[in-house]
């Protein structure tokens, strides 16, 4: 088997155990119903007129009923006689072409048969003014041709850095309206100062632009529409920081401090713009955002096949595996870096031959003296920690916690003859 094999193959894997994490877990039943009342509540109707061409810019995350908010904005604006046809509003996903960011939105389910709209994509922008540090402003050329713009978007916490306005509708109009282009721009000085650039550039788009309404929403900690927000374009600025503290306050969690190692299953761009979302796991590819446990040693088994071999993030980890390094898309990952500037979670960790051995890896490295004594947690990927698998030695922690249960018994992890899980 090699050295790598040697050097791990006597590394103890601890018994694990499935528990249960408790959150709330209020939502949106009715969301078509909800998202109808606000449009008629806001007189949206009345800024609709016969026959104007309104794009709906519409992105690449992996929202909670996102066709059905697509479709409901669209059928209304084609009751009050406009014609919507939709934008993809995702910077440089998709490989950064016009076919390949429509492919990212027919894989979430929004067709142009199901949601009753043309898809028109392309990666041709204008620039339409710049901010007084020079950094020019773009937007999609389709969308700045259209008599009206209508911006669909989830507020949630950002991965790479903190301020009032982090990942939402403003982020929406100034990163994904812009394209690759855009999104260059906006990353151009770093994240270190995207606090204050979002804004900014949103607020020129949303001065010189059509923009009709945006419809925001909040998820709550299993990524189901808890909040819902028809947002008039001079409502955004005001309204968007206090949806932020709403979701940040909503943000799910691993109810650990300390963790020896971290398994995740699978990342992809449809988890996080990350590959894995760094407000759950701890590890931030920039300095400047925080929170989450303190993690020693992280691996990620695999890609998840909605993300075409993006493995954006994986460099955020310790250990990979080969299948997932033999999945990647390396022209799509690096595609992410070079737009952000953030070079790091593009990198290849070290990959080890198969699940059992980037496991043992993981645990000879997160600097204990007594391997059996591991404090390891288990997770499919960072949206789905309702139930998670933890170490025995990490028992205590369950039984103490009133927002955690126990679900098994203590058992062995079971690898299949290539040492991959089962």
């Amino acid at each position: 088997m090699g050295i790598l094999h040697e050097l791990v193959q006597d590394i103890p894997i601890p018994k694990m155990m499935k528990v249960k994490q408790y959150f709330d877990d209020q939502q949106i039943d009715d969301l078509g119903v909800e998202l109808n009342k606000q449009l008629n509540q806001k007189d949206i109707a009345n800024r609709i007129k016969p026959g104007m061409e309104v794009a709906v810019a519409v992105g690449s995350r992996g929202l909670d009923r996102l066709v059905e908010t697509t479709k409901v904005t669209i059928d209304f604006l084609k009751e009050h006689g406009a014609k919507p046809f939709i934008v993809p509003c995702m910077g440089s996903h998709g490989g950064a072409t016009g076919p390949g960011q429509k492919a990212v939105l027919e894989h979430l389910g929004v067709k142009e048969e199901v949601v009753g709209a043309e898809i028109r994509s392309s990666m041709e922008v204008i620039k339409i003014d710049e901010l007084e540090n020079g950094l020019p402003i773009y937007i999609d050329k389709i969308a700045s041709e259209a008599d009206g713009i209508v911006v669909i978007n989830r507020v949630k916490p950002h991965t790479a850095f903190r301020g009032p306005v982090e990942s939402g509708i403003m982020k929406m109009i100034s990163i994904g309206l812009g394209k690759q282009k855009g999104a260059e721009a906006c990353h151009q000085l770093g994240f270190k100062h995207m606090a204050e650039h979002v804004p900014a550039m949103a607020r020129i788009i949303i001065d010189k632009m059509p923009i009709m309404f945006s419809v925001a929403t909040v998820e709550n900690a299993f990524d189901k529409v808890a909040e819902l927000e028809v947002l008039l374009p001079e409502e955004i600025e005001d309204r968007e920081p206090e949806l932020q503290k709403l979701a940040k306050k909503s943000l799910p969690k691993l109810f650990f401090d300390q963790i020896d190692v971290l398994i995740i299953d699978e990342i992809g761009k449809n988890i996080s713009g990350d590959g894995m979302d760094p407000n759950i796991t701890g590890r931030y590819p920039t300095p400047y955002a925080y929170g989450g446990p303190d993690v020693t040693k992280m691996v990620v088994l695999d890609l998840t096949s909605e993300t075409e071999g993006n493995a954006n993030g994986v460099g955020t980890a310790d250990f990979t595996t080969q299948k997932l390094v033999d999945k990647m898309n390396r022209e799509a990952t690096y595609a992410n870096g070079l737009t952000s500037t953030v070079v790091g979670p593009t990198h290849i960790s070290t990959a080890m031959p198969n699940d059992k051995t980037a496991i043992q890896a993981a645990i000879k490295t997160c600097n204990i003296l007594d391997f059996t004594k591991a404090r390891v947690v288990r997770i499919k990927n960072t949206l789905e920690i309702g139930e998670i698998e933890v170490s025995e030695n990490m028992l205590e922690d369950v039984e103490n916690h009133d927002r955690i249960e126990k679900l098994s018994d203590l058992y062995d992890f079971s690898f299949d003859q290539e040492g991959n899980l089962k």
